[in-house]
């Protein structure tokens, strides 16, 4: 069993793979999100340019993606939040962090990303890179231990709260 390179803990057989190959549809935004990242990691360019909304297409850089995909090395996705993006909702939006070495140096991209859903099928519309979802505290700063705000990864007291 070879596990998913999305990061569910599934096997890609039965997680990402049917999405990529044609065979089902991701049923919500955030399944949609896993499967693009998955796409990126096994090179499956066309699956990527056929999960963008159309009014993405014209955009689409097929040459640069080709290159960034192959050259990356994938080390993970994070799902940061989702909101909405569910089976009966039109739109969606899910935070990730993907993690992975470019031109031998460590890489970290942050997005808020938007889907839509058009003819029944979930696609990628655009994102905001650096930017995560809110996150709603019952005090304004999170204790020295939680995870920062910012989306680092960090330990508040090591990034921001330093």
């Amino acid at each position: 069993m070879t596990s998913c390179p999305c990061g569910s803990g599934r096997s890609y057989d039965t997680c990402c793979e049917p999405f990529i190959t044609g065979t089902a549809l991701p049923p919500t935004a955030e399944a949609l999100m896993r499967s693009r990242y998955s796409a990126f990691t096994v090179q499956a360019i066309d699956y990527l340019e056929q999960t963008l909304a159309p009014d993405r297409k014209n955009p689409f850089n097929r040459p640069e993606t080709e290159k960034w995909a192959r050259e990356s090395e994938w080390q993970g996705l994070d799902i940061l939040g989702t909101e909405a993006g569910g089976p009966d909702d039109q739109e969606g939006r899910v935070a990730f962090r993907a993690r992975f070495r470019y031109e031998d140096k460590d890489e970290i991209h942050l997005e808020l990303s938007r889907f839509r859903r058009i003819d029944g099928r979930w696609l990628y519309v655009d994102g905001e890179v650096g930017k995560v979802m809110p996150v709603t505290r019952h005090n304004d700063l999170p204790g020295r231990n939680d995870p920062c705000s910012c989306g680092s990864g960090k330990k508040f007291k090591k990034c921001c709260g330093a």
